[in-house]
C-alpha cells in the first residue's frame, strides 16, 4: 500500500513518504533514536524546539508521569539555531526524509528572523511554528490564544521564509481553535497542527509542594486523545488547508482514528517516552492494519467520519 502524502500549501508542498511524523520535543534533534529504527523510515520528524539563541530551560524537576500520562516543563531547551545548522543538521537523512523545525521566539519579529534563518537552508523543507509561547511585547500574553497575534506570527514567518511549508502548531488551551485554525490559515499558513499540550499540574500531597519545579506544565499523552480528536475535527471541517493531528497517539488504530476525523498525518510524540520504537514500529505495521481492514487509500479515508 502506497501511504505516500502530499500537504499541498499555498506557496510550498510539503512531500512525506508516509503520514506518521515525530512531534517536536519528544524525539530530541533525531539522531538520538538512531539506535532504535532507520530516520529515513519516517515521514518525517519534527526537531525540538529551536530558538536564535540556546536556551538552558527551566529547572528541574520538570517531566512528572501521570495517570495515562505526563506533565512537562522543560522550558525549551535547545542549542540555538546556528548550532542546529552548522553541527547537527549534517547528521541527520535531510536527503531521504523530511526534517522539519519547529520554531519559537517571544515577539513576531524575532519569529521572522528565526524564520528568514531558516529558509536560507534547502536541507529544512517546512518549519512548525510553535505559537504557544508569551509575547513579551503584549505583558506575557500567549499567541496561540489570540487570533490577532497568532496571525501576525504567522504572516511573519510565511513572508520571511517563502521557500517553505509553514506549519502552525495550535494550542487547545482556547474557547474557540476552529477561530484559531482560520486566523492562521486567512495569514497564510500552509497546513496547521494541532494540538499542543493541555496546561495541568501535580502536587506531592506529603511535601504539599508541586511536583514541577515549574508549578504548571504541558499535559500529553493518552490522556489527551479524546481532546485532540475533536479539536482536529473541529479544525479540519473549518479551514480548506491540511491538518496534521496530533495528541495521545501510541498505535496504529489512533492514527487511523484521527486520519477520519480529518488529518492528513499525524505526530507521535509522548509514545516515545514508553517506547523509544514507537514511531518506528507504527510505520511498520499501519501497512499491515490497512491490508487487514481492506483500507486501500488513505486518501478515502481522510474525514470520512459517519455521523448518521
Amino acid at each position: 500500500m502506497d501511504l505516500h502524502v502530499t500537504l499541498h500549501g499555498k506557496r510550498q508542498d510539503l512531500e512525506l513518504k508516509n503520514p506518521i511524523l515525530t512531534a517536536s520535543g519528544t524525539f530530541g534533534y533525531g539522531a538520538e533514536f538512531s539506535a532504535y529504527g532507520n530516520l529515513a523510515s519516517l515521514g518525517g520528524f519534527i526537531v525540538k524546539g529551536l530558538s536564535l539563541e540556546p536556551r538552558q530551560g527551566n529547572a528541574t524537576p520538570r517531566i512528572v508521569e501521570t495517570t495515562a500520562g505526563m506533565l512537562n516543563a522543560v522550558g525549551l531547551q535547545n542549542d540555538g539555531v546556528e548550532h542546529f545548522l552548522g553541527k547537527t543538521l549534517a547528521r541527520l537523512p535531510w536527503q531521504e526524509t523530511a526534517v522539519i523545525a519547529n520554531i519559537y521566539a517571544a515577539s513576531a519579529e524575532e519569529f521572522a528572523r528565526l524564520a528568514a534563518r531558516l529558509d536560507q537552508d534547502e536541507r529544512i523543507p517546512a518549519l512548525e511554528v510553535n505559537i504557544s509561547c508569551p509575547n513579551v511585547k503584549k505583558g506575557g500574553v500567549l499567541f496561540g490564544q489570540d487570533p490577532r497575534l497568532a496571525a501576525e506570527v504567522t504572516s511573519a514567518v510565511c513572508q520571511s521564509a517563502p521557500h517553505k511549508h509553514v506549519i502552525v502548531k495550535l494550542s487547545p488551551n482556547v474557547t474557540d481553535i476552529a477561530a484559531m485554525a482560520l486566523a492562521v490559515e486567512a495569514a497564510g499558513a500552509d497546513s496547521i497542527s494541532c494540538i499542543n499540550t493541555l496546561q495541568g499540574m501535580s502536587i506531592d500531597y506529603l511535601s504539599r509542594r508541586p511536583r514541577l519545579a515549574n508549578v504548571i506544565g504541558g499535559l500529553s499523552g493518552p490522556a489527551i486523545k479524546p481532546v485532540a480528536l475533536r479539536c482536529v475535527w473541529q479544525v479540519a471541517q473549518a479551514v480548506k488547508i491540511p491538518v496534521i493531528g496530533i495528541g495521545g497517539i501510541s498505535s496504529c488504530e489512533d492514527i487511523l482514528e484521527f486520519i477520519i476525523a480529518g488529518a492528513s498525518a499525524v505526530e507521535i510524540g509522548t509514545a516515545h517516552f514508553m517506547d523509544p520504537r514507537a514511531s518506528f514500529n507504527m510505520v511498520r505495521d499501519l501497512p499491515k492494519l490497512c491490508a487487514r481492514l481492506g483500507i486501500t487509500s488513505l486518501t478515502e479515508l481522510r474525514g470520512s467520519l459517519k455521523l448518521d
